[in-house]
């Protein structure tokens, strides 16, 4: 992992159950095995995770190649990468 780009984990969203009121903290590095989420392997980077909270019960899509620019949602750029 470098400090300035994160690892691709997949050029697709991950589509996520979430509940109301609910945080989820995504990860922002790449490296975590708990995908999208945050298992601490950002440590020692200039990565940190970002907290997403669920406005509403629905399902929303976490981005996965780590370069949107609406983070923790994915917005596309997955299409171009």
């Amino acid at each position: 992992m470098s400090d300035k780009n994160p690892h691709i984990v997949q050029k697709a969203p991950m589509a996520v159950d979430v509940e109301a009121g609910k945080s989820y903290w995504w990860c922002a590095c790449g490296q975590s095995k708990n995908q999208p989420f945050c298992d601490g392997s950002h440590k020692g980077s200039a990565f940190t995770p970002v907290e997403y909270v669920a406005e509403k019960s629905d399902t929303v899509y976490f981005c996965a190649c780590k370069h949107s620019g609406h983070a923790p949602l994915c917005d596309g750029t997955h299409k171009q990468l």
